[in-house]
């Protein structure tokens, strides 16, 4: 077997129509039902590339969350914004502006990332790609994180 891509992520969240704000208003995804409509308490989104890459399914505020910190499971995900610090700092002043919970920033190298809570306090990174850096060097992959400097 060889996985040929990340196809999609699968959310439970609390309440459905805070996160569809967060990722269709904030984050730019787009809904797959008609006139932006949930499906039996859930909602699908996808950036064009594919038929589906975030599924949210509304759980309830009763929901426990899995935890933060020193844990198994997931800690972020990441997704691709641009190809340029430019584009990074325009990502940055829209989720201040929208008042997202921006908890870190970091230079890996081969990528500079912002990352970010959710409505239901998942961690996303948003990144882009240093153009020029060779990402299949794995000293790259593994250098030590630097300081982001927007």
């Amino acid at each position: 077997m060889e996985i040929k891509e990340l196809g999609h992520i699968v959310l439970y969240v609390k309440d459905l129509e805070r996160s569809v704000h967060f990722y269709r208003d904030v984050l730019g995804f787009h809904a797959l039902t008609p006139d932006d409509v949930p499906l039996r308490g859930a909602m699908a989104f996808s950036s064009g590339r594919t038929h589906h890459e975030l599924l949210l399914i509304e759980v309830g505020e009763g929901a426990p969350h899995p935890g933060t910190g020193y844990r198994s499971g997931l800690y972020h995900f990441g997704l691709k914004v641009g190809d340029t610090d430019e584009e990074l700092r325009e990502v940055l002043a829209t989720l201040e502006r929208e008042g997202v919970r921006v908890v870190g920033s970091a230079d890996h190298t081969t990528t500079h990332s912002l990352y970010l809570l959710d409505p239901d306090d998942n961690e996303l990174e948003l990144y882009i790609d240093v153009p020029g850096v060779d990402w299949k060097n794995p000293n790259n992959i593994l250098a030590p994180t630097k300081q982001l400097v927007l």
